[in-house]
């Protein structure tokens, strides 16, 4: 037994298309005896494996909430070999008031990982997720994006493999869902498994996983959403479990390790100089921090202390100190 609270209005186990919500109980004021709906689809159709796909685990990342729930609404058990789990918004308070985190707990679900089933809502979500349904899975996709302060190109996220069995299935997931990059983690945060995030949730459960960043900003790119819908029926038909799927031919991978940040250290306007998949040398001048509050005073340059690429950059042009302006990766290799 998990000791959750939460109960399930859908059906793992039987064949057949199953939605409705995980009831997540919370006693307020204007409810006593009230839950928060997380809205959850189960597609089943014989033998194969089991595959969850989530998004909306912060909910100011849009791309994949509406993907995810795209494939709900028009996937019919008969498609299906095995089982699909479906996720459009696991944390489902943040999404509903499109922030990075819950307005109930505060809870920024992908650092709350194991969770605790008697805690917070945002704890109880992460709790039935890494001990009732990843033990469900053999594969498993969590969709991310810039949300409302980054944004990123389409790119794929996996960890580094701990025996060949998992880097045949890592490679295997990235060659199917054939986003323009991927993000190779190296070693250097340390084991995957201890991560407090999705990610480690599914390693934990001994589940194939990869992440992607889709877009951000605070908006939906046409063309990411695109891009992600067929990278998923890809991933779908390379398991074997969308048999009536073609999927078109690969465009390729470029697989990059990330270098680190760029980070602002004065409060003001950023104007950056550089774009997604553009260039930057060491050294090199990558933006400046305009001060128009203080006359006559002249803006900061802003440099890169990598060389690399853009992989992803602030899109908004009001800046704290500490703010993360820059993400700077290069080839892997």
């Amino acid at each position: 037994m998990t000791g959750t609270l939460i109960t399930s209005e859908v059906d793992f186990q039987t064949d057949g298309k199953h939605a409705g919500y995980l009831r997540v109980p919370h006693s307020v004021h204007r409810s006593a005896y009230g839950w928060i709906p997380v809205p959850i689809t189960v597609i089943r159709n014989g033998q194969g494996p089991t595959l969850v796909i989530s998004a909306g685990v912060h909910g100011d990342e849009y791309e994949g909430q509406v993907v995810v729930a795209n494939l709900a609404r028009e996937l019919a058990a008969q498609d299906i070999r095995g089982r699909l789990i479906l996720l459009p918004m696991l944390n489902f308070p943040a999404g509903e008031v499109g922030q990075r985190v819950s307005p109930i707990d505060s809870g920024n679900l992908n650092r709350l990982f194991p969770g605790d089933p008697t805690g917070t809502p945002s704890a109880m979500i992460a709790h039935y997720h890494e001990t009732v349904i990843l033990p469900l899975c053999d594969y498993a996709v969590d969709l991310h994006s810039g949300g409302s302060s980054l944004l990123y190109p389409p790119t794929l996220l996996r960890g580094p493999a701990h025996s060949p069995e998992e880097k045949a299935g890592l490679v295997k997931l990235q060659e199917a869902f054939d986003l323009p990059f991927a993000w190779v983690f190296t070693s250097g945060g340390g084991p995957i498994s201890r991560a407090r995030t999705a990610m480690g949730a599914a390693n934990r459960n001994g589940v194939i996983n990869v992440m992607a960043e889709l877009g951000g900003a605070g908006g939906i790119t046409p063309d990411i959403l695109r891009q992600t819908e067929r990278g998923l029926r890809r991933i779908l038909a390379t398991l074997g479990m969308l048999p009536g799927y073609a999927p078109d031919a690969a465009r390729g991978t470029r697989e990059l390790n990330a270098q680190g940040s760029i980070y602002a250290y004065e409060p003001g306007l950023f104007e950056p100089c550089r774009g997604i998949a553009d260039d930057v040398l060491k050294g090199e001048i990558v933006g400046w921090i305009h001060h128009p509050e203080t006359p006559g005073r002249a803006p900061d340059e802003v440099t890169s202390p990598y060389n690399g690429i853009v992989l992803a950059l602030r899109p908004i042009a009001q800046i704290r100190r500490g703010d993360a302006l820059y993400q700077i990766a290069a080839d892997a290799g």
